[in-house]
Order: C-alpha cells, then structure tokens, then sequence
C-alpha cells in the first residue's frame, strides 16, 4: 500500500537540509519535460520574480504548515 503524503512529509521534513534539497532537485528534474537549459532559465526567472515579490511586499509568505495542508488538501 502506497504511503500517504503526511508520512513522506513528516518523512523528508525530518532530512537534514542539505538532503531536503538533493531531494528537491531529484523530484524537480523529474517534472522536466523540455530542454534542460530552457527548464533551469525558466526556474530561475520564477525564483527571481518570486523573491522580488517578496522582498517589495507585493505578496506576503505562507507559513510552511500552511502551504503542506493546501498540498495535502489537493493531493488526497
């Protein structure tokens, strides 16, 4: 039986961050379809939007226990 999402996030939440972020990058490549360098330029340019949003206070963070039950709300 295949495992929930609240045990993979309690799971991989547990990680150091440097294997939450191998891990990031493993689960992020596997959703690249396209060209490699197309796909790296278009996450960068996000990143950077995203940050900039941030940063001006355009848009506000969402604490991460927010956005893990939004995701779990739309996964299960």
């Amino acid at each position: 039986m295949p495992r929930s999402v609240d045990d993979l996030a309690k799971e991989v939440l547990g990680l150091s961050p440097e294997l939450r972020t191998g891990l990031l990058d493993r689960v992020v490549a596997s959703l690249d379809t396209g060209d490699a360098g197309d796909t790296a330029a278009a996450w960068d340019a996000l990143a950077a939007r995203r940050e900039a949003e941030l940063a001006s206070g355009q848009v506000k963070a969402v604490p991460l226990e927010d956005a893990l039950g939004r995701l779990r709300a739309v996964l299960e």
